[in-house]
C-alpha cells in the first residue's frame, strides 16, 4: 500500500483539503484526558498538527517513507515510520505502550489497514476508561460537482481499484466498528461531517490526480489522462469564467468514533 503515495507525495501535501480545527476540538472534548494521542496513518501529517493544539504530545505513524519526508515538524509531533510487517507488540510498544493514549485518529486511511490487527492494538493502547478512536474519510462526493466527479470517476475506476478503496468510495458504511458509539456515527451508519474547501480548478484537478483510486486504475490500464480531462471538462463548464480564482467546494466526508467495549 505504500507505494501508493510514494511518487506523489509532494503533491498530496499541497492538494489535500484541510479537516476542520471543530472536528479536532470536537473530539478532544470526547477524552477524559488530554496527555497523548496516536495519529495512525499519518501522511503528510495534517491531522497531527490539529490534534496537537489539544493534547501534550502526539505520535504520528505512516508506512510510507514519501509521506513522512513531507510532513511538517511541530514540538508536540514525533513521526514514525511504521513497516508494514511490524508485529501486534511492536506497535503497542511504539506508540506508547498498554493504556497510555487518550486518542487514536485515523483520518482517511482506515481502508488500507489490517483492521483486525489495528483495532486489537486500539483496544491494548487506549486509557480506560476515557480513550476514544475516530476514523473519517472522503472521496469524489464534493458539492457543487459531486455529479460529475463521483458519479463520473467512481464507476469508471472501480473495475481497476484495489477492492480496500471502496470502503472509502461508499462512506464506511461497510468498515466494521466494534467501539461504544459516542454521538459520532455508529457501525454502519458513518456521521456525515462537511469539510468545506478554497480550491482553483487546477488544485481540484491536482487533488483528483493524487488519489490512490486513481493511481491504482492507472497502472491497471484505464487512460486516466483522458478519464480525468474529460471529467474535469465538465467541471471547468459548470465552473464559472474565473478558474484561477479560488471557490468554496464542500466534500461531503463521514465519521464514525467510539470507545473500547
Amino acid at each position: 500500500m505504500a507505494g501508493l503515495y510514494e511518487k506523489p507525495s509532494e503533491t498530496y501535501a499541497k492538494k489535500r483539503p484541510r479537516y476542520p480545527k471543530e472536528w479536532f476540538s470536537m473530539l478532544a472534548s470526547l477524552t477524559a484526558g488530554h496527555h497523548r494521542a496516536w495519529d495512525a496513518g499519518c501522511g503528510s501529517g495534517q491531522a497531527s498538527l490539529s490534534i496537537a493544539e489539544h493534547y501534550d504530545s502526539v505520535v504520528a505513524t505512516d508506512v510510507s517513507e514519501g509521506q513522512l519526508r513531507h510532513a511538517i515538524a511541530h514540538p508536540k509531533v514525533r513521526y514514525l515510520h511504521t513497516p508494514e510487517d511490524l508485529a501486534e507488540d511492536d506497535l503497542v510498544a511504539l506508540v506508547g505502550g498498554e493504556g497510555s493514549l487518550d486518542l487514536v485518529i485515523v483520518a482517511t486511511a482506515i481502508h488500507w489497514f489490517d483492521v483486525p490487527l489495528f483495532y486489537a492494538v486500539v483496544n491494548r493502547v487506549l486509557r480506560k476508561p476515557g480513550g476514544v478512536l475516530a476514523v473519517w474519510g472522503y472521496n469524489y462526493d464534493i458539492h457543487p460537482f459531486g455529479d460529475k466527479l463521483h458519479g463520473a470517476l467512481y464507476p469508471a475506476m472501480r473495475p481497476y481499484m484495489d477492492p480496500r478503496t471502496r470502503l472509502a468510495m461508499e462512506r464506511y458504511r461497510d468498515l466494521p466498528f466494534p467501539f461504544e458509539p459516542v454521538g459520532v456515527g455508529r457501525e454502519g451508519e458513518p456521521a456525515d461531517v462537511d469539510m468545506e474547501a478554497e480550491m482553483t480548478l487546477e488544485d481540484l484537478a491536482g487533488f483528483v490526480m493524487t488519489g490512490s483510486v486513481a493511481t491504482t486504475a492507472g497502472e491497471k490500464g484505464v487512460d486516466l489522462e483522458a478519464l480525468v480531462k474529460g471529467v474535469m471538462k465538465e467541471v471547468e463548464e459548470g465552473w464559472g469564467d474565473r478558474p484561477t480564482v479560488p471557490r468554496k467546494l464542500v466534500f461531503k466526508a463521514f465519521m464514525l468514533a467510539g470507545r473500547p467495549r
